[in-house]
């Protein structure tokens, strides 16, 4: 059968795969998640007034809670 690597030689070229990856920084991985979490934040805010603004027109098109 061909194409098949025994279980020893795998877990070797994933040990040598795995010393070829450039991890981030601990600083670089903070700043990514801050920025990450800052967008998120600003999505919910825009969504937010987004729906309140939509919800405030057809409240107003329909004459409901006036």
């Amino acid at each position: 059968m061909s194409g098949v690597t025994s279980p020893i030689k795998f877990i070797r070229e994933v040990r040598g795969e795995m010393g070829k990856v450039s991890w981030p920084s601990r600083r670089e991985t903070l700043v990514t998640t801050g920025l990450v979490l800052a967008m998120a934040a600003m999505a919910a805010l825009f969504f937010f007034v987004a729906d309140q603004v939509i919800g405030l027109g057809v409240r107003a098109l329909f004459g409901i809670g006036f």
